[in-house]
């Protein structure tokens, strides 16, 4: 049954009954809803109630669970939300896939922060591997330049696209002490054998390998088959730790030279810094199986308790429906598209779709990006420029409205998308649609009720970290605006249009409105954020 979102009654009792029960219904329902009584001209919402802050500082936040497959009711377990990222495997630049997962996930970080709640943020970066091994015999460079090269080059991507640091970085080869000690406990537990140097997990010593996946052991083994000189028993036993091969790099171990297997390693360095069960556990949908499958097994086996409460996993970015991947090579690089988007752009189209669905790349899909940032983007800057109008004298209304109402709905609106399995394209909706209301009331708005929608962007915008500083030379913007309206006054008609046409050329929009130059910026040139 559908619960109203207004409340009307005449009747004073009915009223108070409404208002009794809208306290005793979650906070992220009660929010949106009023009840409105005529006989006194009386409207009361939940937000009227000094409590309101209290009632609402439970997260509510229902997450889709890749293990349960099912949306379930997310609370942190002690006090502050234990999150890990797999990172990125640095032996190229990230291509923009790579990227969805990290722009992503620093979303739902900063919810969580304003939320209020305390977020320890983990994220790895594998600095050896297979794939690094290879690049770096093609480079003819050690492994350990090429994968410090390009983990510069990562960390540039991510602070142009606003990604906040993790708040631990942990790299493999700085805990191969601590794997050691992960492989030898699973041997000792008798999940775990030596054969010729390497180490490799038994699948067989496990009653429930799967159950992230959903794979049955019987359907898995079926397609897998034992590489020639490998040595281990069954083929979907996997690998620990791996014996050194001639030219390779390798760390001494109870069982010889070698190097960690890939999946040891995260769930050595989760257990390290965020403890024997996590909040939540996530990356891309193709860590699904066998990474993220491999990882609780181990970290279950050494520990005896959960590894992980939640399994988020988002969708692939495809081209031409399919995954883009660097082993297809249908990528597109972060890197290449910086120089040629601005990269609050890339942000904002990376998250307009819902984190778990595929998200289609094409040029033409960046291309809409542009033109749809563009109007948050414009309308915040114009109330920042009516302000500084109004200050100086040339503001030429006298608002007395207010955008309370709205701002209410808009961040009401926003949480109740959040707390929705992270619905980042609803909430984006909810800014649009208060974008246009800002845009149609805004020559009508007070100094106080503009600096409010100014806020309540700020606000939002800790979440979602895509309002830009104008990539232009605001000074000179104001003094080509001040020189046409100069020369309109002049009815020098050809200056004017000179300095219009000049601005267009260069992505801006002198616009004539009653009173005052209306800027509006329709390009947004790639910055040099890198």
């Amino acid at each position: 049954m559908a619960i109203p979102r207004v409340i009307r009654t005449t009747d004073t009792a009915n009223a108070a009954t409404c208002i009794i029960l809208m306290l005793l219904i979650p906070s992220w329902l009660a929010s949106r809803m009023e009840v409105r009584l005529y006989k006194v001209n009386f409207r009361w919402k939940i937000r009227s109630n000094p409590l309101y802050p209290i009632l609402q500082s439970g997260t509510m936040t229902r997450l889709y669970n890749t293990q349960t497959r099912e949306k379930e009711t997310f609370e942190p377990h002690g006090g502050e939300v234990k999150f890990y990222v797999c990172g990125p495997t640095v032996y190229n630049y990230i291509h923009i896939g790579n990227g969805r997962t990290f722009v992503i996930f620093d979303i739902f970080r900063r919810y969580f922060e304003w939320l209020g709640l305390t977020v320890k943020y983990v994220q790895n970066v594998t600095d050896i591997d297979d794939r690094i091994i290879k690049q770096s015999i093609e480079e003819g460079k050690p492994f350990a330049e090429v994968a410090e090269v390009y983990a510069r080059e990562y960390f540039a991507d991510m602070k142009a696209l606003g990604v906040h640091r993790p708040t631990v970085e942990p790299r493999p080869s700085e805990h191969i002490e601590e794997i050691i000690e992960s492989v030898q406990a699973l041997i000792d537990k008798g999940h775990a054998y030596e054969a010729g140097g390497d180490v490799y997990f038994s699948v067989a010593s496990s009653d429930d390998y799967g159950k992230l996946s959903g794979h049955s052991i019987e359907d898995l083994q079926a397609g897998a088959r034992i590489k020639p000189g490998e040595l281990k028993r069954e083929p979907m036993d996997f690998a620990l730790w791996k014996a050194s091969k001639e030219g390779e790099p390798w760390w001494d171990s109870p069982w010889g030279h070698g190097r960690p297997g890939w999946h040891i390693e995260c769930s050595v360095m989760s257990l390290k810094y965020l403890g024997p069960t996590i909040d939540i556990h996530a990356g891309g949908n193709d860590l699904v199986f066998p990474h993220h499958e491999n990882e609780i097994q181990q970290a279950e086996k050494v520990t005896g308790n959960p590894f992980v409460r939640f399994w988020l996993h988002n969708g692939f970015l495809t081209m031409d429906k399919e995954k883009m991947s660097k082993s297809l090579g249908n990528v597109t690089t972060v890197k290449d598209l910086l120089d040629r988007y601005h990269p609050m752009v890339l942000r904002f189209y990376l998250m307009n779709t819902h984190y778990r669905k595929p998200l289609g790349f094409s040029e033409d899909a960046l291309d809409e990006a542009v033109e749809a940032y563009l109007r948050i983007f414009n309308t915040y800057h114009q109330a920042v420029r009516a302000v500084e109008l109004i200050d100086a004298g040339k503001w030429p209304f006298d608002g007395d409205t207010d955008m309370n109402e709205a701002i209410e709905t808009m961040r009401a609106s926003f949480k109740e998308a959040m707390d929705d399995d992270f619905n980042t394209r609803e909430a984006v909706a909810a800014v649009f649609e208060f974008t246009r209301e800002l845009n149609a009331s805004m020559e009508s708005l007070s100094r106080e009720a503009l600096k409010a929608t100014i806020a309540a962007y700020d606000d939002l915008d800790s979440v979602l970290g895509i309002v830009a500083e104008i990539p232009y030379d605001t000074e000179m913007v104001s003094t080509k605006a001040s020189e046409r309206e100069e020369a309109r006054a002049n009815k020098d008609w050809a200056m004017a249009d000179s300095i219009r046409d000049e601005m267009d050329a260069k992505g801006i929009s002198l616009q004539d409105a009653q009173g005052y130059t209306r800027i509006e910026y329709t390009e947004l040139p790639a910055v040099a954020s890198r």
